[in-house]
């Protein structure tokens, strides 16, 4: 299998729906209440229930066009994601061929580009013993690097015991296991002002992360590595918070230590949209905890993802080539 180049920006959240998944959920998810349909000249929509995606560009689906995008900002890798709608709304059997149509689609970028594109694998966790089996079939595809599944699965948070056999799996693969909001808590009160994007998915990252530690997920697995999108959303920020419950609350000390001690179990993008919050970032989790992230290509996805960094007035030299390039490169084994 052929590497990706050894130096230059990685971009680590960066979201791809290849063709062969959008016919799939075209064809058969209506029945299960999804829709999609490509704007002309404008990419695909999706519509979930009441809630609606995009249009979401070409360069989604068009991977010379994501190329030309990586070219102009300087990026020299895509770890390639899905995001919304995912596919945990499509039941056993089209859950299943849905994961393994867009990992095989992965597969195909990496062997296209094998420089540029490695895959973040998909995976049907609402059913457990399918998402075990596409574990270990993904990871050997070409260039998959990591998983990706949403920051809760349908009503199950990810503390949920039913998921431990595929973070076991996961943990001895070695590999990273990404984390990113799908539906949101409060939808409803977070419809108007794009705030389901705006509030609500930074919120969801510190549920997820809140659910792991309190849920003894992190205990059980100590060498399964997460990673949380949108610089930590709110729990970086609110992790004292918790510290202060886990230390003065009976029913939260079963666990190895307090929340702060989980801090760096976790690794963190760069996508909080302020200087400060990769100040932040970097003195209480560490540099060398810190991914670059775009959110490509979602409308308020940074354009220049790498000048965040390198044009950052506080970081150090080394601090900035650590989060552009070395972190993802070590992580994602590149």
């Amino acid at each position: 299998m052929a590497a990706a180049h050894a130096h230059g920006p990685v971009d680590v959240h960066a979201h791809f729906y290849p063709e062969t998944f959008l016919d799939l959920v075209a064809k058969h998810g209506p029945a299960h209440g999804v829709e999609w349909r490509m704007v002309e000249g404008q990419g695909p929509r999706f519509t979930v229930g009441h809630v609606t995606t995009g249009p979401l560009g070409p360069r989604y689906v068009d991977l010379d066009a994501r190329l030309a995008a990586m070219d102009e900002q300087g990026v020299e890798v895509h770890a390639l994601s899905l995001s919304q709608p995912m596919l945990y709304w499509a039941g056993r059997a089209l859950g299943e061929r849905l994961a393994a149509t867009f990992n095989e689609a992965l597969a195909r970028a990496h062997e296209a580009h094998p420089h540029r594109l490695v895959g973040l694998a998909t995976l049907p966790m609402h059913e457990p013993d399918l998402a075990v089996r596409e574990v270990a079939r993904a990871a050997q595809l070409a260039g998959v690097r990591g998983f990706y599944v949403a920051t809760r699965v349908l009503d199950r948070e990810l503390s949920d015991p039913a998921f431990f056999p595929v973070y076991e799996r996961i943990e001895a693969l070695g590999l990273p296991l990404f984390l990113h909001p799908v539906f949101v808590i409060g939808a409803k009160r977070l419809a108007r002002f794009y705030l389901t994007n705006l509030l609500g998915n930074p919120f969801e990252s510190a549920i997820a992360a809140a659910h792991l530690i309190f849920g003894g997920a992190l205990d059980r697995f100590p060498r399964l590595t997460v990673v949380l999108p949108h610089a930590g959303g709110a729990f970086p920020w609110l992790v004292g918070r918790l510290q202060r419950g886990w230390e003065k609350r009976a029913d939260l000390k079963g666990i190895a230590g307090g929340p702060l001690d989980y801090l760096r179990r976790f690794y963190y993008d760069t996508i909080g949209y302020s200087e400060h919050v990769l100040d932040y970032l970097v003195q209480v989790v560490g540099a060398d905890r810190v991914l670059m992230g775009s959110d490509y290509c979602f409308p308020i996805a940074y354009e220049r993802p790498v000048e965040v960094v390198s044009a950052h007035p506080r970081l150090a030299e080394d601090a900035k080539r650590a989060i552009t390039e070395r972190n993802a490169r070590l992580l994602l084994k590149l």
